[in-house]
């Protein structure tokens, strides 16, 4: 018996957060957290700004040449930066495809 196959994060990915996740600025705390059942995350700035650009429609490619135009950064280091945090919440069911 094998478990569910693994979605992996490419370019034309497409990602949003899990039915059961929030993602929301928290006035107390005066920060941006990602709310889960029985979890609390607390994003630093570089997640932030990644984070703000997932929304369901925006494929991994243009959260990609969005943030390096935004930053003027080289876009394979924003790449590599960017696929493995999303490739990580997707495994942890923070993030679906």
């Amino acid at each position: 018996m094998s478990g569910p196959e693994r979605v992996l994060v490419a370019g034309g990915t497409s990602l949003r957060f899990a039915p059961h996740v929030k993602f929301r600025h928290d006035e107390t705390r005066g920060r941006w957290i990602v709310l889960a059942p029985e979890k609390l995350l607390l994003p630093d700035e570089q997640a932030v700004e990644i984070l703000k650009l997932v929304d369901g429609r925006r494929s991994v490619d243009g959260v990609i040449d969005e943030l390096a135009a935004k930053f003027d950064a080289p876009r394979a280091v924003i790449a590599a930066d960017v696929t493995g945090m999303l490739q990580d919440l997707l495994d942890k069911g923070i993030l679906a495809s």
